[in-house]
């Protein structure tokens, strides 16, 4: 069952927060304004609480940091497990940090099923990068959100630019799940990809392909040389016959090394390259309207979910309906009507 969006339950006072609410959440934007790390994280798991007392200072402190946010370049990072994406992290976060840009890291990762929290701790995968003090990592778990995407991350990305980073990157699990969730929330979208694993699109659907601004084949050191240039040029080839995902931008194939810190640099290029080409097209600037418009579907789709399985007639005739299904004694459309005409007689 899906939890209610914070964002959209209702405030008290006909929609008014209340007063100390609204001081307890400047206090807290305030703190986060001034560069505290500690401050970020805070105000992040607040807003990724799911108890209903922290919602009403969640949404202030949501609403405080919007005229703060959205400076930033937003970069989403997939690829195939192996790939390499937290090394790459590591290398292009360095090297980003150390040139006085600010970053921060949102690494999804898979949730323990029970506890819920995160299993793979990317602050022990990046340890060099952990040490930057221009940098601020993130590790949160999906909880089975689709694309490995946290129902908040939207929200902990509008923090992190509040708070005075240029530089989002995004990292899902990639494991092969739909990625248009973190597609729909950053600017540039980089897929990974790893040569020599016999079918080079080694499992990736072609969707995933679609979505990439930029195919990166990671490893390109060594012996393994040979290889990743092939893939490049395999990859290329693929390419040439989709359609990009960003009017006026062709996306590229490269390769890059994360041990040996070659192609780093190019492929940040390409970021920035990126970044300028769709800001004067206006392409940039439109696509972060139409996003904001995806957020709310996005929160209105799951906050309907949610009143709808909570709903007391859908609690009470679901057990029998499901039983009814699974029995053969009834159609998956005349549960449907009977489900929601179970929920309209009992809607508030």
């Amino acid at each position: 069952m899906i939890a209610a969006t914070s964002a959209l339950n209702p405030s008290p006072r006909n929609g008014e927060p209340d007063p100390s609410v609204v001081a307890r959440a400047r206090e807290i934007v305030e703190s986060v304004r001034g560069g505290s790390r500690t401050a970020l994280g805070r105000a992040i798991t607040l807003i990724e609480s799911n108890a209903a007392k922290h919602t009403p200072l969640a949404e202030e402190v949501v609403r405080q940091v919007l005229p703060y946010s959205g400076n930033s370049i937003r970069v989403g990072i997939t690829g195939v497990p192996g790939a390499g994406k937290s090394t790459f992290i590591e290398a292009l976060g360095c090297m980003l940090c150390r040139e006085g840009k600010r970053m921060a890291v949102l690494a999804v990762d898979p949730s323990s099923t029970v506890s819920r929290g995160s299993v793979l701790g990317d602050k022990t995968r990046m340890e060099m990068l952990c040490r930057e003090e221009n940098c601020f990592i993130r590790p949160s778990p999906s909880s089975g959100t689709l694309g490995g995407v946290t129902r908040k991350s939207r929200e902990t990305i509008l923090l992190c630019e509040a708070a005075g980073y240029d530089v989002i990157l995004v990292e899902t699990v990639g494991v092969g799940q739909s990625e248009t969730t973190v597609r729909s929330m950053v600017d540039f979208f980089l897929v990974l990809l790893i040569a020599g694993a016999g079918d080079e699109l080694q499992g990736i659907k072609k969707g995933i392909i679609e979505l990439a601004d930029t195919l990166l084949v990671t490893k390109a050191d060594g012996s393994n040389k040979p290889r990743t240039e092939a893939a490049r040029v395999e990859f290329a080839r693929v390419l040439h016959y989709l359609t990009s995902p960003t009017p006026g931008w062709k996306p590229e194939v490269l390769t890059c090394s994360s041990l040996e810190q070659t192609g780093i640099r190019e492929a940040w290029e390409v970021v920035e390259r990126f970044h300028e080409i769709t800001r004067q097209s206006g392409f940039f600037e439109n696509n972060r309207k139409r996003q904001t418009l995806d957020w709310i579907e996005d929160m209105l789709s799951q906050q309907l979910w949610h009143d709808f399985i909570h709903n007391p007639g859908i609690v009470a005739e679901w057990p029998d309906i499901e039983r009814e299904v699974l029995a053969g004694n009834l159609s998956a459309s005349t549960a449907v009507k009977q489900l929601f005409n179970a929920y309209t007689i009992h809607h508030d």
